[in-house]
């Protein structure tokens, strides 16, 4: 049996989590997609798929297979696509996990002047905020801050974001506009809750940065629910600067303490360790590293 074909079937059907998918992909019957599969599990002598009815899902260590597998059948591809082809154009279906603060016209304006450049390429956006597993999920990329990374992945700085103290002109119209950190004392907070939840907040970077203690008032892990709180005057917030900008600018949000150093944290993508990456994730990662993307203005303060 073609070994190099079970590789490519296996991935196949670990990606679409369908036997009977795979198998209309590539023109072979559903019995032998499944035999291809069989072959290397006899082979590496364990169980790569769990096989249901309704699902079929990567064990183990079908995870740790696949992780190994994809990079070499990903290489072999684009060797091909090289010899063929002086250059390769990006196409396909790009799966991004992002943080729920991206969903602002400042990204989606990215994604469009990418898309302007290369056409051929398609975007699958989970904003959920969720922890995915980039290999069993079918993710080609995450952009995290602070990443933890597993086993097998690698980090891509892209730039150093902003947190700004904002808060709605009614609010600071009612409770004063403070003038020094301790003004924030008690002051009403949206709390984003894997962060904090108890009010404190330190305003800074390193252990001598100074802290203050807030009133909370609010406290979700969703950062939407927080930034449409902040514009209601519900509380003060602390948002990632391109969240932030459009409200600055059209008045609904004040920053406040603005001598103050902002806080930051660098944002990164994340993705399979791989000697070759797919045209369609390079290309976007060096166009978000560039000047249209968070090299340029989406990523400046």
């Amino acid at each position: 049996m073609d070994r190099l074909l079970s590789l490519r079937v296996f991935a196949a059907v670990a990606e679409a989590k369908s036997f009977a998918a795979v198998a209309d992909r590539m023109d072979i019957s559903a019995a032998m997609t499944s035999k291809h599969v069989q072959h290397l599990e006899a082979d590496v002598g364990a169980r790569l798929l769990n096989r249901t009815s309704r699902s079929v899902s990567l064990t183990e260590a079908g995870a740790i297979y696949l992780a190994a597998v994809r990079p070499l059948l990903d290489g072999l591809d684009e060797a091909g696509a090289r010899l063929a082809q002086s250059t390769i154009d990006p196409r396909g279906m790009l799966k991004i996990s992002l943080p729920v603060w991206l969903a602002e016209p400042g990204f989606v304006q990215v994604l469009g002047a990418y898309r302007a450049r290369f056409p051929e390429v398609s975007f699958d956006l989970d904003l959920s905020g969720r922890a995915v597993n980039l290999v069993e999920d079918g993710y080609d990329l995450a952009l995290r801050v602070s990443p933890v990374l597993d086993e097998g992945l690698i980090a891509r700085r892209l730039a150093d974001i902003a947190f700004l103290i904002v808060a709605s002109p009614a609010l600071l119209d009612r409770i004063g506009r403070p003038r020094e950190i301790a003004d924030l004392t008690g002051a009403p907070f949206l709390a984003y809750s894997p962060i904090s939840t108890g009010g404190r907040v330190r305003m800074g970077l390193g252990s001598n940065a100074p802290e203050v203690r807030m009133t909370p008032v609010l406290q979700s892990a969703n950062e939407t629910v927080l930034f449409q709180a902040a514009i209601e005057g519900m509380g003060i917030a602390i948002m990632p600067h391109p969240a932030a900008r459009a409200h600055l600018a059209e008045g609904r949000l004040e920053a406040l303490l603005p001598d103050l150093p902002a806080p930051t944290v660098s944002l990164s993508a994340i993705y399979s360790d791989r000697s070759y990456l797919p045209a369609k994730t390079r290309s976007f990662l060096d166009f978000l590293a560039g000047p249209e993307g968070f090299g340029g203005q989406l990523g400046a303060r």
